[in-house]
């Protein structure tokens, strides 16, 4: 098991690999299809500083927060995956989901030195390892809204790095 902590390193990032198990602690962002576009918007526009937001060897999360908790949504829903490449260049380091992601966004995430990593349905255990919610940006979303996490080892499995896509692999077995 590897421990990471944000903000995430280049060199953390590319000793990665896939099928790695790691845990991550500190801050991380949460976002999906609502409000992705709209961060992208911001970064397109130099505006992320409006709402203090700094991608910067950062951690997004795909997953609303709710009262009950969070849990991972589907990466390759089209408004999310689209939103990889571009947070990617932005800083973002680590995104977390679940799904495969097609190969323009692996091509990409190795482009950024950013990885992806799967997180299992496990709602209840994530919500014993978030520390701290606070919503960032589009409260209007409600539990979509852009949020920072503090977290303690969250767990996620390595599943995009160096340009491999672990679905690839386990389709050419």
């Amino acid at each position: 098991m590897l421990h990471l902590n944000t903000p995430i390193s280049d060199k953390s990032i590319s000793q990665l690999n896939i099928g790695d198990r790691i845990t991550i602690s500190g801050y991380i962002y949460t976002g999906r299809d609502a409000v992705l576009p709209k961060i992208v918007k911001l970064y397109e526009s130099n505006q992320l500083g409006k709402y203090n937001i700094n991608l910067q060897s950062a951690v997004i999360f795909h997953t609303a927060v709710s009262p009950a908790g969070v849990g991972p949504t589907s990466s390759n829903k089209f408004d999310i995956e689209n939103s990889i490449p571009i947070l990617s260049k932005a800083g973002v380091k680590l995104h977390l989901g679940k799904g495969e992601l097609s190969q323009e966004t692996v091509n990409a995430l190795k482009k950024f030195n950013s990885v992806y990593a799967v997180i299992p349905p496990i709602t209840a255990l994530l919500n014993k390892k978030t520390l701290k919610r606070k919503i960032i940006a589009y409260p209007e979303e409600g539990m979509e809204a852009f949020h920072q996490l503090d977290v303690k080892e969250f767990p996620a499995i390595i599943t995009v790095a160096n340009g491999i896509n672990l679905y690839d692999e386990i389709r050419q077995k």
